[in-house]
C-alpha cells in the first residue's frame, strides 16, 4: 500500500467517525430534548388534573388562561381561585403523578396570603410514598392570588435515567473511536517500521551489486583463461562461481524490483513487440545456463498473430521467474511445455510443468510476498518467496489476469492471458 493511499484510508476512516459522531450527537441532543419535553407534559397534564379536583372540591372555577406557568425548569405553579388545603392537595399530586407515570420525588408548597409566602409544603419521597419538611423554600409568583407550586429536585437525573439507551451507544461509539485512534497510531508506527526495514533492505541489496558484479566478471575471465580451461577441476570450480554469482545477483535484483513495485515506483514502459519471438529469447537463455543442462522445454506458439503491447522488460522478468520455478520444483529431468493461442480476443500463455505440484489449500497464497510451500524442515530449492509475488504485481498493473492449476505430484500449469 502507497503512502497515498494509506493516508486516504486514514482520512475517510476519520470522515466516517465524524459523520457517526455527528449522527449520534444529534440523536442523543434530540432524545434528550424529548424526554424533557415529555416530562413537562406528563406534569401538565397531572397538575391540571390536580386543578381541576380542587376546584370541584371547592366549587370553584379555574382561570381560562395561565393555569400552569413553568417558572423555572424543574418549578410550575397553578393558579387556583381560592384556599388550598395541604392535605387535600398532597393526596392528588401523588395520585395524578402516579397516573402519568412519573415516578419522582417532588416537594409543594402553598401561597399563604397573610405571610406572603409558600407555606405549607412537603417533601415527597415517590417510592416509598413518605414526606419530609421541604428541603428549599418555593420561590413566591406575584401574578397570582391563590397558587400552589410543585418543584422537582431530581427533574434531571430522572430524565438523564430515561436516557440510558442513547447513553450506551454513545460510550460504545466513543469506545469505537477510541479503538480506531489506537489502531490508526499502531498501523503509522508499523508502517515507519516497515519503511525503515524496507531502507535498509534496498540500500543492502544495492551494496550486494557491485562486489556480485566484480565476482561475476572474474569469474568470466577465469573460464577464459587456458589453463584454467585445461583443467576440469578449475574449470568446474570457476564454473559454478559464475553461476552462483549470477544466481545470487538474480536474486538481488527480485528484492529491488518487488521494492519498487510495492513502493509504486514502477512505470511501465508501454511498446509493441512479438509475444512469441520474446518467449524463443527468454527459452534460448534458459537452456544456455549450464545449471539447465537437464532441461527440456517444449515450444508451442500458436497464438497468430502475437503482437502486444506490454512493458517488455518486466514481461521478460516474468517469463524468467515463472520458468525458473518450473525448473527448481520438477524432477531431475524438468520437461517444460510453453503454449501461446488466441482465445476470443485475449492471447493467452501458458507454462506447464510436471514437478511436485502445490496442494491447492495452498494456491492462494503463492502469489503472496515471502511466502514458499512448506516442505518439512528442509528447502531444496532456494529463494525467498518473491518469484510470483512479483509475477502477480506486474501482471495486476498491466491489467491482465493470472491462474494457477495445480495437483500434488502431478505438476502446475500457470496462464497468462493478456488483454487486447
Amino acid at each position: 500500500m502507497t503512502n497515498a493511499s494509506m493516508w486516504r484510508i486514514i482520512l475517510a476512516g476519520f470522515l466516517a467517525v465524524l459523520a457517526i459522531g455527528t449522527v449520534q450527537t444529534y440523536w442523543v441532543i434530540n432524545s434528550y430534548s424529548l424526554a424533557e419535553k415529555t416530562f413537562d407534559e406528563k406534569v401538565s397534564i397531572a397538575l391540571r388534573n390536580v386543578a381541576e379536583q380542587v376546584s370541584h372540591l371547592k366549587q370553584v372555577q379555574l382561570p381560562s388562561q395561565k393555569l400552569i406557568t413553568k417558572v423555572s425548569q424543574d418549578y410550575y405553579v397553578v393558579n387556583i381561585k381560592d384556599v388550598i388545603d395541604a392535605t387535600d392537595l398532597e393526596f392528588y399530586l401523588q395520585a395524578e403523578l402516579e397516573k402519568v407515570a412519573l415516578p419522582t420525588d417532588f416537594e409543594y408548597g402553598i401561597y399563604d396570603c397573610a405571610s406572603d409566602e409558600m407555606v405549607y409544603g412537603n417533601y415527597v419521597h415517590f417510592q416509598d410514598g413518605s414526606t419530609s419538611k421541604r428541603a428549599t423554600v418555593l420561590d413566591r409568583y406575584d401574578e397570582y392570588v391563590y397558587y400552589f407550586g410543585v418543584r422537582f429536585p431530581d427533574r434531571k437525573g430522572y430524565v438523564l435515567n430515561n436516557q440510558w439507551v442513547p447513553l450506551l451507544f454513545t460510550a460504545l461509539l466513543i469506545c469505537a473511536i477510541l479503538f480506531f485512534l489506537y489502531s490508526i497510531y499502531e498501523i503509522l508506527k508499523q508502517r515507519k517500521l516497515s519503511d525503515l526495514q524496507k531502507d535498509f533492505i534496498n540500500n543492502m541489496t544495492h551494496e550486494f551489486k557491485t562486489p556480485l558484479s566484480s565476482i561475476k566478471v572474474s569469474a568470466e575471465v577465469l573460464l577464459s583463461n587456458a589453463l584454467v580451461k585445461a583443467d576440469p577441476r578449475l574449470k568446474t570450480y570457476a564454473g559454478i562461481i559464475r553461476d552462483q554469482t549470477q544466481h545470487l545477483s538474480d536474486q538481488v535484483e527480485r528484492v529491488l524490483q518487488i521494492a519498487d513495485v510495492r513502493k509504486g515506483e514502477v512505470a511501465l514502459k508501454q511498446e509493441q513487440f512479438d509475444l512469441n519471438d520474446l518467449i524463443h529469447t527468454v527459452v534460448a537463455q534458459v537452456r544456455n545456463s549450464t545449471a539447465n543442462a537437464q532441461t527440456e522445454i517444449r515450444l508451442d506458439l500458436k497464438a497468430n498473430p502475437s503482437k502486444i503491447s506490454a512493458d517488455q522488460h518486466h514481461l521478460t522478468n516474468v517469463l524468467h521467474n515463472l520458468l525458473d520455478n518450473s525448473i527448481k520444483y520438477s524432477n531431475e529431468r524438468p520437461t517444460i511445455e510453453v503454449r501461446t493461442e488466441r482465445n476470443n480476443g485475449s492471447l493467452k500463455v501458458s507454462i506447464s510443468d510436471h514437478g511436485i505440484g502445490i496442494a491447492k489449500d495452498k494456491i492462494s497464497q503463492i502469489t503472496d510476498k515471502f511466502f514458499r510451500v512448506s516442505t518439512g524442515d528442509v528447502h531444496d530449492s532456494k529463494g525467498f518467496g518473491l518469484g510470483l509475488h512479483y509475477v502477480k504485481n506486474i501482471v495486476d498493473a498491466h491489467g491482465w489476469q493470472l491462474d494457477i492449476a495445480s495437483e500434488l505430484g502431478q505438476g502446475t500449469r500457470v496462464t497468462l492471458k493478456i488483454s487486447p
